[in-house]
């Protein structure tokens, strides 16, 4: 089978191109340029990791792509992170760059080149019952990446390959240094990638320039000043700059709401505050990996940021939207960013949170809360 990789110079592709190269295939290396960067900030790391793609590709003896999908990605991908953090909100552009990006760019890309597949070094599994594939979590849970993956849908599943989802991190590093790829050292890239190392608020400043405003409890009392309402996520605590005050308890601060209308922000003290719970949320229109949903109603786990552990909750599907509600309070459940909905090991799918009955989540309160 004709397999297009998309090489990342990382080790994680890297370990792909070898695994599906053993598997008989013949696989083709593309490496995706979807930033372009003007060194402000500090060396570029794109070019360097070309050098690790080109150099895998030529050490495994397999052809070697390169595209520059900057413009697609402004597009598709930042535009809407600016509009969504313009707006107040706090957006998730790893989603949005696999939907629109990876697993359709990419896709149309690799097509074009004659592919009968794409593969990524994504940590997730794909299979197929009676007909349908599913989604699945990857063998590695604390690496698993479905949570950035469930706006994929039939279409993109049946097309794709994801050839470490089956291994465990530790597996993949030694892999890679036992076939002396280059890339078996090299450390994970963190971040959003467009981001990465860099000063995240002074990055969106350019794009966003922001005035100082209030910071005030939710008893209306003055705090502090902010440098602008749309850099603060719920949930922060650092960067507030309004510790030691001589009136307070001395236990954290953290951000409890946001008026972007006003340029205000909302802080409460100590982990303990009740300001960020929520038992219920409304989202924006759902995908489902399916293409349709399970029932009208029914009970899975969910998550609402990537690092959390499942929760309970039940959903209700209306005609464009969900209505999830936990078994338990959840903590800084953030518009903007996504919910995953998951039945055991399959990644059922999810939508972008638009509101909950935090009492500065827009939604009024719940009375089962």
């Amino acid at each position: 089978m004709r397999v297009m990789l998309g090489i990342s110079g990382g080790v994680d592709s890297s370990v792909a191109a070898l695994l599906l190269k053993q598997a008989g295939h013949a696989v083709e290396g593309l490496f995706m340029q979807n930033w372009e960067d003007d060194g402000r900030d500090g060396p570029c790391t794109t070019d360097a990791d070309r050098k690790d793609a080109v150099a895998v590709c030529g050490q495994l003896g397999i052809p070697f792509h390169a595209r520059n999908f900057a413009a697609a990605y402004w597009d598709g991908v930042f535009t809407h992170f600016l509009d969504e953090y313009r707006a107040g909100r706090t957006p998730n552009p790893d989603v949005a760059c696999n939907r629109e990006i990876k697993f359709k760019t990419f896709l149309d890309e690799a097509r074009k080149l004659g592919a009968e597949k794409i593969a990524t070094g994504h940590y997730a599994q794909v299979d197929c019952v009676d007909g349908a594939y599913r989604l699945l979590r990857a063998v590695d849970r604390a690496k698993d990446q479905t949570y950035f993956l469930h706006a994929l849908g039939q279409t993109q599943l049946a097309a794709t390959l994801f050839p470490i989802g089956a291994l465990e991190k530790s597996r993949v590093r030694e892999l890679a240094r036992a076939a002396g790829l280059p890339t078996s050292a090299k450390k994970d890239s963190t971040g959003i990638c467009f981001i990465g190392e860099r000063d995240f608020r002074q990055f969106l400043a350019r794009y966003l320039p922001g005035q100082p405003g209030e910071i005030r409890t939710p008893d209306g009392r003055l705090v502090g000043e902010h440098q602008g309402a749309m850099y603060y996520t719920l949930g922060q605590r650092n960067g507030l700059g309004i510790g030691g005050r001589h009136d307070a308890s001395g236990k954290p601060w953290y951000v409890v709401g946001k008026d972007v209308a006003a340029n205000r922000l909302i802080v409460a003290q100590g982990n303990a505050n009740h300001w960020l719970d929520s038992r219920h949320l409304r989202s924006e229109a759902p995908t489902w990996v399916a293409g349709h949903a399970p029932a009208a109603q029914f009970r899975c786990t969910a998550k609402t940021r990537y690092r959390q552990p499942d929760q309970a909750c039940t959903v209700t599907v209306t005609d464009d939207a969900l209505e999830v509600h936990f078994d338990t309070p959840q903590r800084a459940v953030t518009p903007g960013q996504s919910l995953v909905l998951y039945a055991g090991e399959v990644c059922l799918g999810g939508a972008v949170i638009a509101a909950t009955d935090a009492p500065y989540g827009g939604l009024p309160p719940n009375d089962e809360s």
